[in-house]
């Protein structure tokens, strides 16, 4: 296999409201693949057998609508077995946007299809495709995360006219897409029926034959980011070490089935064949080294490395060698890390734009402590419009005041979207200082707890009016990022996939 045969799907992983990307698997076929080959079962002739090959992926982006098409040369893993499989499936998908639920509609349908597969004496040939996906997408500022339902049927004729192979396909995906990483699973279950006639040899007598099967396929395509410290080897250097940012991509499938058990293409009638297959590739890392932190008064603080990391992925800015890491974090540099944090672009202020219609009047701030034009300004606007935070009243956003931990806890819950799925109002948390809980956190706070964000100190009180020092917010944003990392793959994952 010559490198580059494969074009493989490029993966957005910019978030934005009109980010729609999400790791896909390639086609409904269960098969996996990295940059040099693919594999997938086929169980056309009522055997399970391994094809490997080449797959090209091609991807046509609109306005509102996006078309995927994918070509497949496979031949059989088993060299002894002389056969082929041509597959180009083109499907289109159309967006319809719900700005003001902030979800997206996608509606999936096939175009065009062609697909023959040779085994020996036998030539499969799709005469017919019915195909039909829909899913839901929910665009929340942290992450979108998608939900579909899938139907299909592929009829097959079998030698034009000796027969015909059915094969019913339906199922599921879920998935998310965040800055951090990615993942869409699929359950697909696959219904076989065929109906053919075995052609006489010699003296022997053409024969009827039928046999049913099921397949169910697992599979997961899914991208994370991880970041690893390396020292610098020198002994006079003007830096210890630096991070990097680590992107793996890697597709798993298990194929479970009950087929029948074949002898020279006649099924027993006694015995069946049920087996699982497991199945995985991975692309090679791709390796970005980050920004060096210098901060001179963090040496042997506890949260040292947290700071760090965050400066190394620039959620943290600025060119002081001072962090100050016991003063109290203010609400706007929180909100600030946190935009950046699920790589939400700021909308320039109107006072930044330099062409402007002359009949459009000037943009006025709500608050009467931010003014149109200030950095400060263009982040409270992208968490006010993304619902992430508002102001302490109405036209005050109180950008300086001291940031407590009901108002953060509340803020990163609310990226995700997760405050929707808490109990209906009128629950209690499970802490000790639960009545002084504000309104407005409570729902923010019983999810951050069920999530893992945050847990009780060791009177079990969330103290949710206490302020939080610049340490303590970075500490929390590391384990928010660390649950967009590693919880939601595992949640979308190894939960479906390794135990559904």
């Amino acid at each position: 296999m010559k490198k580059g045969a494969i074009l493989v799907l490029i993966l957005c992983f910019t978030l934005c409201t009109n980010s729609l990307a999400l790791a896909v698997p390639p086609d409904f076929n269960g098969g996996v693949n990295n940059e040099y080959e693919y594999v997938e079962l086929v169980f056309v002739t009522g055997q399970a057998l391994r094809f490997i090959g080449e797959i090209t992926v091609t991807e046509k982006d609109k306005d509102d609508s996006k078309t995927i098409s994918y070509k497949f040369q496979l031949t059989p893993e088993d060299k002894s077995i002389k056969g082929k499989l041509d597959r180009k499936i083109t499907y289109e998908i159309d967006y319809d946007r719900r700005s003001d639920k902030g979800q997206t509609i996608a509606a999936t349908k096939m175009t065009s299809y062609k697909e023959t597969i040779t085994m020996d004496k036998d030539k499969y040939e799709l005469e017919d495709y019915q195909f039909s996906k829909s899913d839901v997408i929910d665009n929340r500022p942290a992450s979108n995360f998608s939900s579909g339902t899938l139907e299909g049927r592929k009829y097959y004729t079998i030698n034009k006219n000796q027969g015909k192979l059915i094969v019913d396909v339906s199922g599921g995906e879920v998935g998310y897409d965040n800055f951090w990483g990615n993942t869409s699973t699929q359950i697909i279950e696959y219904y076989y029926e065929c109906d053919r006639t075995i052609p006489a040899e010699g003296d022997e007598e053409s024969e009827e034959v039928a046999w049913q099967g099921t397949v169910k396929a697992s599979v997961s395509d899914s991208t994370t980011k991880s970041l690893r410290y390396a020292d610098n080897t020198p002994v006079f250097t003007s830096f210890a070490g630096a991070h990097m940012r680590v992107t793996r991509q890697e597709l798993s499938s298990i194929y479970e089935y009950d087929m029948p058990r074949m002898n020279d293409g006649i099924p027993s009638s006694t015995r069946r064949d049920q087996n699982t297959v497991s199945l995985s590739r991975q692309m090679v890392p791709r390796i970005e080294k980050l920004i060096i932190p210098k901060f001179r008064d963090l040496g042997g603080h506890w949260a040292e490395d947290n700071i760090n990391q965050l400066y190394s992925l620039e959620v943290f800015s600025g060119s002081s060698n001072f962090f100050a890491p016991e003063v109290p974090m203010s609400r706007i540099d929180f909100i600030r890390a946190v935009v950046k944090a699920c790589d939400i672009r700021p909308t320039v202020s109107a006072a930044k734009t330099r062409v402007s219609s002359k009949k459009a009047p000037p943009e006025v701030s709500p608050y009467v402590d931010l003014m149109v034009g200030s950095d400060d300004y263009d982040y409270a606007k992208a968490a006010f419009q993304k619902k992430i935070a508002a102001g302490v009243s109405e036209n005050v956003f109180a950008p300086n005041d001291n940031l407590t931990r009901a108002q953060a806890i509340t803020i990163l819950v609310r990226a995700l979207g997760f405050e929707n799925i808490a109990p209906t109002p009128g629950f209690r948390t499970s802490f000790v200082d639960d009545r002084e809980i504000p309104i407005w956190g409570v729902d923010g706070i019983y999810m951050a707890q069920k999530m893992g964000l945050i847990s009780g100190d060791h009177f079990n009180r969330v103290n949710p009016n206490q302020s939080m020092t610049k340490a303590e917010a970075s500490a929390m944003l590391v384990k928010f990022l660390g649950f967009l990392q590693n919880d939601l793959q595992k949640d979308y994952r190894e939960n479906i996939v390794l135990y559904n």
